[in-house]
């Protein structure tokens, strides 16, 4: 069985306790939380006092992605409101190394990102201190995005290192995945799947959750 992620940014902000209380029940383990500076992004979304106050709400674990630039200035807050995992991005930073000994210094795990145009081979010098790899599936920065069948191949490429380490490492895919294309990622190697409107903009979350659990 695939892990889901449901995507916070996705869920409705007036009734976030209720969205992610019907998320979990019916079975999703992971909340992928997007954090953006406005910098590596082009957005801004939320940060530590959202996650903090949710932390209150659920057990779920908290997938902290972290879509800003110099991303070890923060890992100490992200650490401390509640985060259970911390992805951040390879392209974000030149220090890499330094950044997943402080998150693991911290008792977390570890995950690093790749945007669409970057080539799965950067990954080479860290896949044996990564806990989770996040392959993105759409420009990071904004929900909705169309789903790139590009990031296939990256999957498949990242499976193969992956099942020859002696640790266990996540292989998740964001952007635009859905009940259409799920079974693609999942087939590529990927089983930890985030997904946002098509789980928090369903007309039931609950029955969205047990759709792709059962993929």
């Amino acid at each position: 069985m695939i892990k889901l992620s449901p995507s916070l940014l996705a869920a409705d902000f007036s009734n976030l306790k209720g969205d992610i209380g019907a998320a979990e029940k019916a079975g999703a383990q992971y909340l992928h939380l997007d954090v953006m500076d406005g910098i590596f992004v082009p957005n801004i979304s939320f940060g530590v006092p959202v996650i903090k106050a949710l932390r209150k709400c659920t057990d779920m674990v908290f997938d902290t992605h972290l879509m800003i630039t110099d991303p070890i200035r923060y890992i100490d807050a992200f650490a401390s409101c509640g985060s259970d995992i911390i992805t951040f991005h390879y392209e974000a930073c030149e220090d890499r190394n330094a950044v997943i000994d402080k998150i693991h210094s911290l008792g977390l795990r570890a995950g690093m990102s790749i945007k669409p145009g970057t080539a799965p081979e950067v990954l080479d010098g860290y896949f044996d201190k990564l806990d989770l790899i996040l392959i993105m599936s759409v420009e990071p920065g904004f929900g909705g995005q169309k789903f790139m069948p590009s990031c296939l191949p990256k999957l498949e490429y990242c499976a193969k290192k992956i099942a020859a380490l002696s640790h266990p490492c996540d292989l998740e895919v964001d952007g635009g995945i859905n009940l259409s294309n799920v079974g693609e990622v999942i087939s590529a190697g990927c089983d930890t799947v985030v997904a946002g409107s098509s789980v928090f903009g369903a007309p039931d979350i609950s029955d969205a959750v047990r759709s792709f659990l059962q993929k």
